[in-house]
């Protein structure tokens, strides 16, 4: 019994944490598809634009998040190229259509798409675009502050009825963010909509107007993926079976296997039959004269009825004389010696799983009160000092094996710069680059020599370590980060030992 409920328990919670992964997966690429869908590539900058100009100049098309511009150490100016980063995929798009080839400071920029640095995401961002198809949504960005809702649905009314008009809101009430989306009854409105308002003059600024390529969902999954996926790698909670309820069906399956023993052993011994075999008669010689006597049986218990004066015999012993007639000749009854063996065997395997199901139920309410009182063990020292046993026993070796591996909470990057680009400002960068991902407890960047000469500072190579709080944070950080271009170089981030890092060894 208990043996079953252990394998039940430990064969729901591996089936849960299969489909758990299974949607952490999903959740983390639709997040890089989404991040990867509001960022454009802008080149051919010229070298005496600051960033300030780059903002100015993509601002209309939405709220923009981040702007990364690499910056050349020697010449003290930026390489030529900056990544823009929106709020919203729709911002992206409109930059992306509508600023390639715009002259500024001099020069023809060149906005290309998303980076090509992730192709496993572009399965997700199709997905995400043809489900964006099956609304009639519009994005308007460059609104001014002073505008509402109602003012924007009477102007957008005139090209159909509209289902919905929202405005991204601000900070503080009664304010918006300068976007927001709108929904037609038809397709036909939609692009009548965006041909004719798109670059329309509303109170001194123009309108920037495009289709929508994302679903009405898609943002608030963007804003919720990161806790959820820092939720689902906490140990099993609200989607898990209830402890009493898991134990209650382990005790059912068992219950079943040790009938099924029972079964099997009394199949073993030639009883099975007995349950459908007609009643058996004994064979018993009557005086003459007299009409034979009948004999009773129960279905279970086959109990035999005598005539008056005519005794049982016991296995083995000679059977007795008849003296209840007087007057008539006295003759031997003969009782088929085979009916008593069978009966007796019969009860005792009644009896036996009687006793079995009485001690499995016993056993049930035990490990029920065992389990609902301490089912996992609560301290690290309990966990590496709990006994395993079974056919489970490897499946456990292997997780408390791997255990210090999932655990550890540090991402080293490798290739994300070089010696001569480490500055005072490197940390900092990278600690608010990472907190995207989770709250950073510590960055360390470690110049490693390669060689013994000290004036080889091609042989130096430049290790950063950044500490989070939660490894869950460390694995979505090493997934968005690892095979991520910056400044040029294709940054690899790998999970790094927790142990030789509490302890300073950072040569590994």
């Amino acid at each position: 019994m208990e043996q079953s409920i252990k394998m039940v328990l430990m064969k729901q919670t591996l089936a849960h944490q299969q489909q758990l992964m299974a949607s952490q997966r999903t959740l983390v690429q639709r997040q890089q598809a989404l991040a990867l869908m509001c960022r454009v590539y802008v080149g051919s900058i010229s070298f005496e634009l600051k960033e300030d100009t780059i903002r100015q100049a993509f601002l209309p098309f939405g709220p923009i998040k981040s702007i990364n511009m690499s910056w050349d150490p020697v010449t003290q100016k930026h390489k030529g190229f900056a990544f823009v980063e929106y709020d919203i995929p729709e911002a992206a798009q409109l930059a992306l259509e509508q600023m390639n080839g715009v002259m500024i400071g001099g020069r023809n920029i060149k906005v290309v798409g998303r980076p090509s640095n992730m192709p496993q995401a572009q399965s997700v961002i199709d997905d995400i675009t043809e489900e964006a198809k099956l609304y009639n949504r519009i994005y308007v960005a460059s609104i001014h502050p002073d505008l509402t809702e109602e003012d924007i649905k009477s102007v957008f009314e005139a090209f159909g009825p509209i289902k919905t008009c929202r405005l991204a809101p601000g900070s503080s009430p009664n304010k918006h963010k300068g976007y927001g989306f709108i929904e037609y009854d038809t397709a036909q409105s939609t692009t009548e909509a965006i041909s004719s308002m798109n670059l329309f003059d509303l109170g001194g600024q123009y309108l920037r107007v495009g289709r929508a390529i994302t679903p009405p969902n898609a943002l608030q999954v963007n804003t919720a993926t990161k806790s959820s996926v820092q939720l689902s790698f906490q140990p099993l909670a609200a989607n898990q079976m209830p402890t009493a309820a898991a134990v209650a069906a382990a005790a059912a399956t068992a219950k079943i296997q040790a009938m099924d023993a029972v079964a099997s052993n009394a199949m073993a011994l030639g009883l099975s039959k007995l349950t459908t075999a007609a009643p058996v008669k004994p064979a018993i010689v009557a005086p003459t004269g007299l009409s034979p006597v009948g004999v009773q049986m129960q279905s279970q218990s086959p109990v035999i009825i005598p005539p008056p004066g005519v005794a049982i015999p016991q296995l083995g012993s000679t059977p007795p004389i008849i003296t209840a007639y007087p007057g008539v000749v006295q003759q031997p009854v003969t009782v088929s010696p085979s009916i008593l063996p069978v009966a007796q065997a019969q009860n005792s395997a009644n009896e036996a799983l009687k006793k079995a199901q009485e001690q499995a139920q016993k056993q049930q309410e035990e490990l029920q009160k065992k389990l609902m009182d301490d089912s996992e063990p609560q301290t690290l020292q309990a966990q590496e000092n709990l006994s395993i046993k079974g056919q489970s026993a490897r499946h456990l070796v292997m997780q408390k094996l791997m255990r210090k591996t999932e655990q550890s909470r540090v991402v080293i990057l490798r290739n994300m710069v070089g010696p001569e680009e480490v500055d005072e400002t490197l940390q900092e960068e990278i600690q608010d680059e990472c907190t995207k991902f989770g709250i950073v407890d510590r960055v360390i960047i470690y110049k490693e020599k390669q060689s013994d000469d000290d004036d080889a500072v091609d042989d130096i190579i430049v290790k950063i370590f950044v500490q989070f709080s939660k490894s869950s944070e460390a694995i979505i950080a090493r997934d968005a980060l690892n095979g991520r271009y910056f400044g040029g170089r294709l940054v690899r981030a790998e999970i790094y030992d927790q142990n030789l890092y509490d302890h300073n060894d950072f040569s590994n």
